[in-house]
């Protein structure tokens, strides 16, 4: 975590306006959703409340990332957003899809492994060269050449599902970074993204 308390307070649900009920309106009623936790609405929807209007768009364009027409399947998918949790340093990104990528099929050996990157020897060539691709995005914002080449079991939709995943998270990294959120109840934060020591 990057601050200790939130820059953005999320809003507390008893006092909604009429377009944040209506923005949070398709989570409210879920049972099983990346949106609560516990019966719980999450701190990250919460937060990006505040802004109505560009929460609805981005759950538009999140639940293409989080859903079956992502091409990636959902243990790649995860496996990507990690990476980019890690490095961008975002202690509520990692923590949440810590969850959902032991859900999606990675070992916690995995996630262990993706704070140490493509270069551990736990991962296959097809693990390493996703790896490489999100670490060269969120370094250098482009697919190198040769990570590029390495992609080639991918098809082409889904190396733009692996470009548009790390685009997403790395977006939605810098928002939790940058608006303080913090992590939901009875949570824990990986000691190695507590930026507050």
């Amino acid at each position: 975590m990057r601050l200790s308390a939130p820059r953005i307070p999320p809003v507390e649900i008893e006092t909604l306006d009429d377009n944040q009920r209506e923005a949070l309106a398709p989570m409210t009623g879920a049972a099983k959703d990346v949106t609560r936790s516990g019966g719980h609405i999450l701190n990250i929807f919460r937060t990006l409340v505040h802004a109505p209007k560009a929460l609805t768009a981005f759950l538009a364009w999140g639940g293409y990332i989080l859903s079956r027409r992502n091409s990636l399947s959902e243990r790649d998918r995860e496996l990507v957003i990690l990476r980019v949790g890690y490095n961008c340093r975002s202690g509520y990104e990692f923590t949440q899809h810590t969850r959902i990528g032991l859900d999606a099929g990675l070992t916690g050996a995995e996630i262990e492994a993706i704070k140490a990157g493509p270069d551990d020897a736990l991962w296959n060539e097809v693990d390493r060269a996703m790896l490489r691709a999100t670490d060269d995005l969120t370094r250098d914002f482009h697919v190198s050449d040769a990570s590029w080449s390495a992609l080639s079991f991918l098809s082409d939709k889904q190396k733009m599902d692996l470009v548009m995943t790390v685009g997403q998270y790395t977006q939605v990294s810098m928002m939790l970074n940058s608006f303080g959120v913090q992590l939901d109840p009875g949570q824990t934060l990986d000691p190695a993204l507590d930026a507050r020591n």
